[in-house]
């Protein structure tokens, strides 16, 4: 099944690690192949890396993005999710950090990173996180 992407004027994705940026128009392209995509928005970086739910986001990106240095990530990956875990008891958070160490676990990085972001809103909300 095919990829359909809505670009909107000057927005940035990530496809296989190559940068592409979209002209002063509304886009569509539409990727047939299987392929490592991220969107501007889902994109951080290392100044970005200001909160615990961030640097688990941030190697898993890498992961995903970078599948050649996956064991150089993961362990980070590690730390970073046993140091978040260490410290929180609310029951969500805890499910949420499970799916993610799961998706890493099975090498399903996007769906990694989804469930991720819903750790950095948990942390926004309930924790104060920036």
């Amino acid at each position: 099944m095919a990829l359909k992407l809505s670009l909107k004027p000057d927005e940035k994705l990530v496809i296989n690690g190559a940068v592409i940026a979209n002209a002063d128009r509304r886009t569509t392209l539409i990727v047939h192949n299987k392929a490592s995509i991220l969107r501007e928005k889902d994109i951080l970086q290392e100044e970005d890396i200001t909160t615990p739910a961030r640097r688990i986001y941030f190697p898993i990106m890498l992961m995903y993005m970078d599948q050649g240095q996956v064991d150089k990530y993961y362990e980070e990956f590690v730390v970073r999710m046993t140091e978040f875990m260490n410290a929180i008891s609310t029951p969500e958070a805890v499910e949420l950090c499970v799916s993610i160490s799961r998706d890493v676990m099975d090498k399903n990085y996007y769906r990694a990173l989804m469930n991720c972001k819903k750790l950095v809103t948990f942390e926004k909300t309930r924790l104060g996180g920036s």
